[in-house]
């Protein structure tokens, strides 16, 4: 299901300039799980992936203003219906996590890989994003051993000062339990 360079067989791929190498000899280790909707609370469109390929148009929606500078990606969006989007390699850094620690360790960008689900905290997320999200998991967990149910976390988990998705809406045992084999 992951290629040799890192990327989903079965993803659309929309490759974002926001992205470096990870620090040499730095395993991936970590899956954080975000939310990301826009404008927000909207669902569908292109605005997702304009924004994680530095082309939204701030004059589309006054949201936009406020965000269109910003250079940020990451590895993997889930959209609604289940569809796959990939920005960046997984073997390489996307920048999602920001300011960010996980047991003592900093900057998470250098070890995690980013999933965006299409959502908000508090709208409950579909049966095809669980599904599509499981089976991904279970690939980035073959691929990258040192990624474990363990070490599955959400944004809120990273940055609790800052962050609060994936939010109440995320059903944890429901994801997690698909996960078990």
């Amino acid at each position: 299901m992951i290629n040799q360079q890192g990327w989903l067989q079965n993803a659309i791929c929309k490759p974002s300039p926001n992205y470096n190498e990870r620090p040499e000899g730095t395993p991936v280790s970590l899956l954080v799980i975000h939310n990301i909707s826009l404008p927000p609370g909207e669902f569908g469109g292109k605005y997702i992936c304009d924004f994680f390929v530095n082309c939204l148009n701030p004059a589309e929606h006054p949201y936009f203003e406020t965000i269109s500078d910003l250079k940020v990606s990451a590895h993997l969006l889930i959209q609604r219906d289940g569809e796959l989007v990939q920005f960046v390699s997984f073997d390489d850094r996307a920048w999602h996590a920001g300011n960010s620690c996980y047991e003592g360790a900093g900057n998470c960008n250098d070890f995690a890989i980013g999933i965006e689900l299409e959502g908000t905290d508090d709208i409950p997320y579909t049966e095809d994003q669980y599904r599509a999200l499981s089976a991904v998991t279970l690939a980035l967990m073959e691929h990258y051993p040192s990624i474990n149910i363990g070490r599955i976390v959400g944004h809120s988990d990273i940055a609790p000062d800052r962050k609060t998705d994936p939010g109440p809406a995320f059903d944890w045992p429901h994801y997690l339990s698909s996960l078990e084999t």
